[in-house]
C-alpha cells in the first residue's frame, strides 16, 4: 500500500485551518497545517510536502511571494491558492504563474477535491 499523498494548509485564517484538515483526511491525504508561509519553509514538513492549498493573501510572505520562492528554490510543488477576495483578474493571474487551481472562499468540498484529483492524477 503506497503512503497517502502529503498536503499541505497554509492560511492564517484559524478556522480554515482547524477545518481543512478534516476534511483533507476524509479525502485519503495525510496533512499539515501553518498559519504563515514563514512556518512552513522553517518545518520538517516543507521536504514532504506534495501540493499546497495557499491563501494568496496573508500577513508577511503571501502566498504568491512564497510561489515565487519555492520557483527561485526550484522546488516544484504544486499549488493550489484560495482567497477570500473573488478577484478573477488575480485568479487568472495564479493560473497564468503555474498554479493548479485558485479557488474562491467558500469553495465546495467538490471544487477542492477536483483539485486535489488533477495534482495526483499521475501519481
Amino acid at each position: 500500500m503506497s503512503p497517502r499523498p502529503f498536503v499541505t494548509v497554509i492560511d492564517d485564517d484559524e478556522s480554515v485551518r482547524e477545518s481543512l484538515p478534516d476534511l483533507l483526511n476524509e479525502f485519503g491525504f495525510e496533512t499539515a497545517v501553518f498559519p504563515s508561509s514563514e512556518a512552513f519553509l522553517l518545518s520538517e514538513a516543507f521536504s514532504k510536502t506534495e501540493c499546497l492549498i495557499l491563501d494568496v493573501n496573508m500577513p508577511g510572505t503571501t502566498g504568491p511571494d512564497l510561489q515565487r520562492e519555492l520557483r527561485n528554490q526550484s522546488r516544484a510543488i504544486p499549488i493550489i491558492f484560495i482567497t477570500a477576495r473573488k478577484d478573477e483578474g488575480e485568479r487568472a493571474s495564479r493560473m497564468a504563474h503555474g498554479a493548479v487551481e485558485c479557488l474562491f472562499k467558500p469553495f465546495s468540498d467538490t471544487a477542492l477535491l477536483e483539485a486535489l484529483q488533477t495534482v495526483f492524477r499521475h501519481r
